[in-house]
């Protein structure tokens, strides 16, 4: 069953409140340092939000917007109908090497790491995947109390166990390869992880 495959607490949220909480998704895109001609995965790509600012950004690479549920895909192939270097794989993230035919330049997860059971084995599947000295980005949720990062008057965003520090992300993904580049702030709740790839 396609819900005891997905994430913990990654569920895609209400499309009127993630815009309230992201409004501007080409600034962030810019802010996570993606680049022109970048062939680019959005991992674990939901409705497409994210993946049409990657594409607008990335071209003229292109963008593999990557999803377990083929129901989000669809949703995903509507919100980037207009762009043309957007491509689609219905696939678990745990087999990200295996789906993905040849390297690329950055791997994006946005708002989903914080769910994944293993997220050490998780960083290697993206390592194989990065070509030398490629990135690997993280948007989380600072681990403020979810009571205290309401969206549109009400608390939003995963459980406040499941939220993560920039120093506990580290913990998680160096291990697999990988070196911090840098940390930029996504307000009003998040942060962005930008990893280099070393081995």
């Amino acid at each position: 069953m396609l819900q005891d495959r997905l994430f913990p607490a990654t569920a895609m949220p209400d499309h009127d409140w993630w815009q309230a909480l992201w409004p501007d998704p080409d600034g962030v895109i810019r802010t996570l340092r993606i680049e022109p001609g970048m062939a680019v995965v959005d991992l674990g790509c939901g409705d497409g939000y994210f993946t049409a600012a990657m594409a607008r950004q990335a071209a003229p690479g292109a963008v593999i917007g990557l999803d377990l549920d083929p129901a989000m895909l669809e949703q995903a192939k509507i919100s980037c109908k207009a762009l043309t270097n957007c491509a689609w794989q219905l696939g678990d993230a745990m087999a990200l090497s295996r789906l993905i035919p040849a390297p690329v330049d950055y791997v994006l997860i946005a708002n989903t790491f914080h769910g994944v059971p293993d997220k050490t084995a998780l960083a290697r599947e993206i390592a194989a995947t990065l070509k030398p000295g490629g990135r690997f980005a993280i948007v989380n949720w600072y681990p403020i109390p979810r009571e205290q990062t309401p969206v549109l008057d009400k608390p939003r965003g995963p459980g406040t166990e499941f939220r993560m520090s920039p120093k506990q992300i580290r913990a998680a993904v160096e291990p697999a390869g990988f070196a911090l580049e840098g940390l930029v702030e996504l307000p009003p709740y998040h942060y962005g992880a930008i990893f280099v790839r070393t081995q």
